[in-house]
């Protein structure tokens, strides 16, 4: 994928209704990956954020011109307006809209840091399942609970 595909608009006029938080889909047979959702749900205060695993029927209409292979890749932020945000450029958008993690977005738009960030997130996800391993995630997943979200209403989307 491009680098200008991992920060693209979709046609307002082809989308479903607008959404009132942003979207991140994540492999959630990835012990990695769902540590890391687990851990942004608590460091998501504002409820800014529903978390989506990329093999549910609900990632597929949401970003039905996504390839499988392109969701095992990255992690995924779709907007509310349906931009669309990929490894690295995700962690920057999440990171200036969750409190904690402010710090990490602002210092990701420093010239030259996102191409560094790309490259490590790149290695990181060729590897992840060896990081679970070393970093026992498996384990820490099975104990570190996600947070409870109340239930959304019947009007908006995910």
């Amino acid at each position: 994928m491009s680098s200008a595909a991992h920060e693209t608009a979709h046609d307002p006029a082809a989308s479903p209704p607008r959404r009132a938080r942003h979207v991140v889909l994540y492999d959630s047979d990835c012990p990695l990956c769902t540590f890391q959702q687990k851990s942004l749900t608590w460091l998501d205060w504002l409820d800014k954020v529903r978390f989506i695993p990329i093999n549910s029927d609900q990632a597929a209409r949401l970003a039905p011109d996504l390839k499988r292979e392109d969701l095992m890749e990255a992690i995924h932020c779709i907007t509310p307006a349906g931009d669309l945000h990929r490894g690295a450029r995700a962690v920057r958008f999440l990171g200036l809209r969750l409190p904690l993690l402010v710090p990490i977005g602002l210092f990701l738009w420093l010239p030259g840091v996102i191409w560094v960030a790309e490259k490590i997130y790149q290695f990181v996800s060729r590897h992840r399942l060896f990081f679970s391993r070393i970093f026992g995630c498996k384990g820490a997943c099975a104990i570190m609970p996600e947070r409870q979200r109340p239930p959304s209403s019947g009007t908006e989307r995910p």
